[in-house]
């Protein structure tokens, strides 16, 4: 930690930001005119809405420990660099999908960004039954754009390797998503929690399934290993603002270089969730159903325009060290061609369904849970959402190899949603 580290405080920005000429120009040069609202509700970060007479921005600001728990699991300030680096790296791999960065402060761990609004937080959306035209286009887009253009198919092997290098010291981060996605929902540790007596029966016996214990452990190998592009590395409904017709993306502070499937695997898993806990929280039976079908198809839209993406970048983009065009196309080989593209998006496709049931599990089991299941208050109810949730994301995990595609995958819930 830098020995000139402070944490803000509504009283103390103004005083301390007021000096920064973003700050004039965005906010308005009396910072004692200035209305700071400190508005985080996250697990890691001080955020603060800071608003003037020339407008308004979002500062946010790294704590030295994780906020879910306290001082006693501390983090390191550095993670705001990393959000800093992916921020711009988005920015630049898909324009206008992120909040614009005006201002980065290392010493002080702190971002000054640009104000979303009126957007608010997807889950927030989601769970009040209310739709976002175009979400799956927007999602399926920065995914794929984000992972092709972040990868050695398309970056120059110097600037890949020097990325690489760089989210490599993400390590306190990445070591939170090992242990509390891939081990700690598989065993009794210490700090997880799941709704109890209810799912103790459920709990146990997915903790003794070790084919599942096997492919869970390979999905993790493939996390810690694999760094094929730069990840978001926490992408969803949380790390998602919206209104009614845009979305935009925030929260990289996970940032590393990961399997291409991560990203939208957690995403589509976050869907899931949310497909199973809506009767929770849409008491007309027709209206829930419609919602659930509007969730499902955002699913299949977020991947169908992931693949299209994908093949369009590998056909137009394809310009980096891997698959390269001297030995396909150059040739006349452009079915070739084809074929690689086909068969990646087939690993990819694999390895998303994996992470996609992991990310049920450890949302239910873990430590963080989500909003759509952890605010049902009939504990009852809350179990049985849950509990779909935990047998979908044990089928996906398991099948992962043997599901032929998106479809498969909305069949399984729909299943697991009916109790078929």
């Amino acid at each position: 930690m830098s020995n000139d580290y402070k944490p803000l405080s509504p009283e103390t920005l103004g005083q301390r930001l007021g000096g920064l000429d973003v700050m004039k120009q965005a906010v308005g040069g009396n910072a004692d005119a200035w209305t700071v609202r400190e508005v985080g509700d996250g697990n890691l970060n001080l955020v603060f809405i800071v608003e003037g007479d020339a407008g308004s921005v979002i500062v946010k600001q790294a704590l030295p420990y994780v906020r879910l728990v306290g001082d006693s699991w501390p983090l390191p300030l550095k993670r705001a660099f990393f959000e800093y680096h992916a921020l711009i790296r988005q920015e630049a791999r898909d324009p206008g999908s992120v909040p614009q960065v005006l201002h980065f402060d290392e010493s002080q761990a702190l971002i000054v960004m640009e104000r979303l609004q009126p957007h608010i937080i997807l889950r927030q959306q989601t769970m009040e039954g209310r739709k976002v035209a175009g979400l799956g286009q927007t999602l399926g887009l920065f995914a794929a754009r984000t992972a092709f253009r972040g990868s050695d198919l398309s970056m120059t092997a110097g600037d890949k390797k020097a990325d690489a290098a760089l989210f490599a010291g993400n390590v306190e981060l990445c070591d939170i998503t090992e242990s509390l996605v891939f081990t700690d929902p598989y065993y009794d540790a210490e700090m997880n929690r799941h709704t109890t007596p209810q799912l103790d029966g459920i709990v146990a016996d997915l903790r003794r399934d070790e084919a599942l214990k096997v492919e869970v452990q390979h999905m993790k190998r493939a996390f810690t290993s694999r760094g094929e592009t730069m990840c978001h590395g926490d992408l969803h409904a949380g790390s998602i603002m919206v209104t009614g017709e845009q979305s935009r993306i925030i929260d990289p502070e996970f940032a590393f270089y990961g399997p291409f499937g991560f990203d939208i695997g957690m995403l589509i898993g976050n869907y899931l969730m949310a497909y199973h806990a809506m009767p929770a929280h849409i008491s007309d039976a027709d209206a829930c159903r419609g919602f659930q079908d509007w969730i499902l198809s955002v699913i299949d839209e977020t991947w169908s325009v992931y693949r299209q993406e994908f093949l369009r970048l590998w056909r137009t983009e394809r310009t980096g060290i891997l698959y390269p065009k001297a030995l396909y196309e150059d040739q006349g080989h452009h079915f070739a061609s084809e074929s690689a593209a086909e068969q990646l998006l087939g690993e990819i496709f694999r390895d998303l369904v994996g992470f996609a049931g992991i990310e049920m599990h450890r949302r239910i089991l873990g430590l963080a849970h989500v909003a759509e299941l952890d605010t049902i208050e009939d504990e009852d109810l809350k179990a049985r959402c849950e509990a779909k949730c935990l047998k979908l994301g044990q089928f996906l995990v398991i099948n992962r190899n043997r599901l032929t595609g998106m479809d498969a995958v909305l069949a399984a819930a729909r299943r697991a949603e009916t109790g078929a």
